[in-house]
């Protein structure tokens, strides 16, 4: 094993919500946390990054002055042990904008964008800590290798902890909640 296949020592050990917090942008981008563990994930490809940056100016536009979208910043699910993940798309409080980290209860909505090797966590990981963080809406977008990508859209079932299935959308995405929006799939 060459010196650059190590790991740096950081990657083995358990960190802590501190710890974490004086860490540099560099350190933190591309990973997430889990149980204090830092998981890397891989680049996303182009064609998800413009569906997840296509999806959140549109959820921002219809969301209102009261709500932002946007992309690429943790939203810290716990502290003890930490978990921090990264949506694709989170949509938050606009008053919060300053306030980080991004905590359950400044989120509306989260969307993550299925790549592969992220499948399982995407489908069952990530819905579970979402809906166990209470986080109240969450979908999940499956990219098709041709065609329109599809939503699975959720709404959280607080008195069971766990989300429930709402509707399925290819071509265009048409919901009254959490807000009216309207997005062309087509178009992403």
């Amino acid at each position: 094993m060459t010196a650059e296949m190590v790991a740096p020592a950081w990657m083995h050990q358990q960190v802590t919500a501190e710890e974490y917090a004086a860490w540099t942008d560099e350190q933190c981008a591309g990973i997430e946390i889990v149980d204090g563990m830092v998981l890397v994930r891989p680049s996303a490809s182009k064609r998800h990054n413009r569906l997840a940056r296509m999806l959140a100016n549109a959820l921002d536009v219809a969301a209102g002055p009261d709500w932002n979208a946007d992309t690429g910043f943790d939203v810290r699910l716990q502290d003890v042990p930490l978990n921090n993940r990264r949506p694709d798309v989170t949509v938050y409080r606009a008053e919060t904008i300053d306030i980080s980290p991004t905590r359950p209860e400044h989120v509306l909505l989260v969307v993550e964008v299925v790549s592969p090797g992220s499948e399982t966590t995407d489908r069952i990981v990530k819905a579970d800590q979402y809906a166990r963080a209470g986080i109240q809406f969450y979908w999940r977008v499956e990219q098709a290798a041709t065609g329109a990508p599809l939503v699975y859209t959720y709404i959280l079932d607080p008195a069971a902890g766990r989300y429930r299935d709402s509707e399925i959308f290819t071509g265009v995405v048409k919901l009254a909640m959490p807000f009216p929006v309207e997005v062309d799939l087509g178009q992403l």
